[in-house]
């Protein structure tokens, strides 16, 4: 199964494809679609969808991976990411990827198994799980690595899927 994380944002989009095949993980890219700060807000969202086309075009992955958003502070920022999210979620409609959400508590459950893991446990079990040389920088990409596995561990087998699509979901 090819899975693309996600970690939605404006200025740092988490970026990582790898591919699961029950017993086995395979990192086969992680990155970051980054835009420039001062960039009008509407051509930084052009540029996301463009770039996740792009990536979409290129790994052809089965599903893709999403964290849900959860904001508690600034709204500001929080209506922006979901502008970005919006991007994302119509850009793997558009390529027909089905797409997962999860929360940072059922991330840190399928990575660490603790739903109230630290960061830096999940980005180092992460990097464990991928057999990784390096950490993968910045933690957004890190994220979005976990964000996939975590839909590795989650998702429903090849059967269930057969089933699900003969059911029409």
């Amino acid at each position: 199964m090819r899975i693309l994380g996600i970690d939605p944002g404006y200025a740092i989009v988490g970026v990582g494809v790898i591919e699961y095949n029950g017993q086995n993980f395979k990192t086969l890219e992680y990155g970051a679609i980054t835009t420039p700060a001062g960039t009008a807000f509407p051509a930084r969202l052009q540029m996301i969808y463009s770039q996740m086309q792009e990536i979409l075009a290129l790994y052809k992955p089965e599903s893709m991976a999403v964290e849900k958003l959860y904001f508690n502070t600034n709204t500001t920022t929080a209506i922006d990411v979901a502008q970005a999210r919006g991007v994302i979620l119509l850009s793997a409609q558009q390529a027909g990827v089905p797409v997962y959400e999860y929360t940072p508590l059922q991330v840190k459950q399928a990575v660490v198994g603790y739903g109230r893991a630290e960061k830096h446990q999940v980005i180092e079990m992460t990097k464990k799980l991928l057999s990784l040389t390096r950490t993968p920088k910045p933690d957004d990409v890190a994220d979005a690595l976990a964000i996939a596995i975590c839909h590795a561990h989650s998702a429903p087998g090849p059967a269930a899927r057969q089933l699900l699509a003969a059911m029409g979901r």
